[in-house]
């Protein structure tokens, strides 16, 4: 069983809706309190490698990066840490801090505990005017699809290529332009920290719809492969759905890379896409007799 699996299990508990965005969000007045929460571990979540100060700012960005892809303007976060060693404290806050000065905001507080394995959970609260909050659940039928940044770059660091160490370690997620999406109509939107395939499902998913997407049309960088693009995690780009009129966006550097179709589904010049991507699964083991 993966995690979206595991979510769909309780939908009928917490309903459809609650389960179906990063973001959970609440009206005041003409404003949406939004807020989100993550949780990281050293042995999934921080490769080998990675300095105190970069495991702060990857958990830091990660939260704002799901507030500022929701269209709300990240307001401040919490920092929970569950320490192995009490000494590596000072540097995640470090890393975690200044992270959140580069995105105009700020800490306010957490909590501190012991754990076997170092856990670090950022919850994140931003606000948005309530025609600007954008959920997963709004893609129409020819609807156009755009990414912003180019996905594939974290997971060929995994995989060796040092060009791209610290868009693996030190994510810098689009906080400005997402918002510019946002303000200008988009009707979808989220990151692609999971892998661009699983994105694309999670949105065709909450909004009943499907997906054309063409391969020579998705931004590659340099020794970047299609595999690591489309199935790979790490990245913190935007991908977002947009009625055709809506691009260009100034300040705003999106490719299109396919449309929004009625029939279920993520197809890639016309080829069923895998479903898979950066997941947690729990694997079933028989009881022993």
């Amino acid at each position: 069983m993966d995690d979206r699996e595991l979510l769909r299990s309780i939908a009928g508990i917490v309903g459809r809706e609650k389960v179906l965005d990063d973001c959970a969000s609440y009206p005041l007045g003409s404003k949406m309190i939004v807020a989100s929460t993550d949780m990281l571990h050293e042995s999934t979540d921080f490769p080998k490698g990675m300095t105190d100060r970069q495991i702060g700012w990857m958990s830091a960005a990660v939260t704002i990066s799901d507030i500022a892809s929701s269209g709300a303007a990240p307001l401040f976060i919490l920092v929970a840490v569950g320490l192995d060693r009490p000494e590596r404290l000072e540097g995640i806050m470090k890393g975690a801090s200044e992270c959140c000065e580069f995105y105009e905001t700020e800490i306010r507080g957490g909590d501190i505990d012991s754990h076997d394995e170092l856990t670090v959970v950022t919850t994140g609260f931003g606000i948005a005017d309530e025609d600007c909050y954008i959920t997963r659940s709004g893609c129409s039928p020819g609807d156009l699809v755009y990414i912003l940044g180019n996905p594939g770059e974290a997971q060929a660091a995994l995989e060796g290529d040092i060009r791209y160490w610290l868009s693996l370690v030190e994510p810098h997620p689009f906080v400005s332009e997402a918002l510019l999406i946002a303000k200008a109509g988009a009707s979808a939107m989220m990151d692609v920290s999971d892998g661009l395939a699983l994105s694309l499902y999670d949105l065709a998913d909450a909004s009943g719809t499907g997906f054309e997407i063409l391969a020579e049309r998705i931004p590659l960088s340099p020794g970047v492969i299609s595999e690591q693009a489309l199935y790979g995690g790490g990245d913190f780009g935007l991908l977002f759905t947009c009625d055709p009129g809506m691009m260009p966006v100034p300040e705003v550097e999106a490719v299109c890379i396919g449309r929004v179709i009625d029939s279920p589904g993520v197809f890639l010049d016309g080829a069923a896409v895998e479903r898979r991507g950066y997941l947690h699964r729990w694997e079933h083991k028989e009881d022993e007799v």
